[in-house]
């Protein structure tokens, strides 16, 4: 009985002294709202920073589990290699996230000396999980032939782009192009036509985005690529010399010669400064300003 009594005193003092270092070790609080960012197979983990003050940086580390680690390595945890002691509270984990497998993932904080506890993420995450966007295509005439460019194509992807010719779309072609391919050429199309093209990303049968927009664009045919850049050219030409033309014309014009050109207008009467301005007057008045002649008689005085 006191033997047993003894073994459950050192038992319990052992228990204290476990959880009073197990206290001392974490005591920063743990990441918090920990989840998953991931747009066309990128896949970027982020948190939030736990709610304690520290005199020193936050470091964060991040650890992954995959199928191959849970079942082969005895659920052993990886470190990710690009987020250890990062000060960031982000994490791309886009290389090794290599699988379609779910994936255990999970932070902790550190500030100094002090650790937090680990974070998990919930639930699991699966790559298949990610958001596909319509691709940036860019389509445009070459001649005879069409040719479609694509931008930032997601890993792992292929685009599936549909061409057809406007009011033919029955006969549409479907082409798979590969990620890292990123550009169609489609040959030998009618000339006069205009032809229109959608692309969509796809990852497999059940992973795809939405299309985009149809894109129409007119085949010129070989001829084409010429005719336009020649008229541009014949019209700036032709510009150019009528103003040249035009300019030396003016320099060089005798005031003799200018003149047989410009014809000089006569001044309105109205603008005459010499007027002879004449007021017409009444019978009556010519009458009251004729000129009297008086005689005098010198005998008279």
């Amino acid at each position: 009985m006191r033997r047993a009594v003894r073994l459950l005193v050192v038992m319990m003092m052992m228990m204290m002294v476990l959880l009073d270092f197990t206290g001392c070790v974490w005591m920063l609080p743990p990441p918090s709202t920990v989840f998953m960012e991931s747009v066309d197979m990128r896949h970027v983990l982020r948190w939030r920073p736990p709610e304690a003050s520290c005199s020193a940086a936050v470091l964060y580390s991040v650890q992954f589990q995959g199928e191959f680690e849970l079942t082969v390595l005895n659920g052993s945890w990886v470190d990710a290699p690009e987020c250890q002691l990062t000060p960031h509270t982000h994490c791309d984990l886009t290389f090794d996230l290599g699988s379609d497998s779910d994936y255990n993932l999970r932070v902790r904080a550190q500030c100094g000396s002090k650790l937090s506890s680990w974070t998990d993420l919930s639930p699991p995450f699966n790559r298949r999980e990610t958001v596909l966007t319509a691709p940036q295509t860019v389509v445009t005439a070459v001649g005879g032939a069409l040719q479609v460019s694509f931008k930032e194509l997601p890993l792992t992807a292929v685009v599936r782009v549909t061409v057809w010719r406007r009011g033919d779309e029955l006969q549409a072609e479907v082409h798979m192009i590969p990620a890292e391919q990123k550009m169609l050429h489609v040959a030998d199309l009618q000339e006069g036509s205009e032809y229109c093209v959608t692309a969509q990303t796809v990852v497999d049968a059940q992973l795809h985005s939405s299309s985009t927009d149809a894109q129409c664009v007119s085949i010129a045919g070989p001829d084409g690529a010429w005719k336009k850049p020649t008229a541009v050219t014949v019209t700036v030409v032709i510009m150019a010399t009528l103003l040249f033309a035009v300019f030396w014309s003016v320099v060089h014009c005798r005031p003799d010669v200018c003149l047989t050109f410009v014809h000089k207008e006569p001044v309105p009467h109205s603008l005459d400064p010499d007027w002879d301005i004449k007021i017409p007057v009444s019978p009556e008045e010519a009458e009251l300003c004729e000129q009297i002649h008086v005689s005098v008689d010198p005998l008279a005085s």
